[in-house]
């Protein structure tokens, strides 16, 4: 389930953009486990610094954050880039992995791969996916 910090103060801002992993060490983040429920987490926070945004490739069923890199480097292009200071593309998909963390890092995010697997636990849905 998603923990709502307070973005109004744009401080401390993790997003979280996977559909099975949550962090182990339980930061407070925004998670959406979906591309559309990524587009509309990123659309909530419009104008707020993003302290670290964190994206998996692959998403439930079909579903990738290709949507997102999309809208990313649209903003990007249009000389309007969201406020990110880290970005993290921890995808297992190796592939689209280094795709998404070089397409992003040409439109000027500070992208990098991770690897670190020791962070994560299977995420705990409670209801409906977002």
């Amino acid at each position: 389930m998603s923990q709502q910090p307070d973005t109004a103060s744009a401080t401390g801002v993790t997003v979280l953009v996977d559909d099975t992993r949550d962090f182990k060490d339980g930061r407070p983040a925004q998670t959406a486990r979906t591309s559309v429920g990524a587009l509309a987490l990123l659309d909530s926070l419009a104008g707020a610094r993003i302290d670290d945004l964190w994206l998996d490739y692959n998403l439930i069923g079909d579903d990738t954050v290709q949507l997102v890199i999309d809208r990313l480097i649209a903003l990007a292009t249009a000389g309007t880039p969201l406020k990110v200071s880290r970005l993290h593309v921890h995808s297992s998909n190796i592939r689209h992995g280094h795709r998404i963390t070089a397409e992003l890092a040409a439109a000027g995010y500070p992208a990098r791969r991770s690897y670190a697997a020791g962070m994560w636990v299977r995420a705990r849905w409670q209801g409906p996916l977002p």
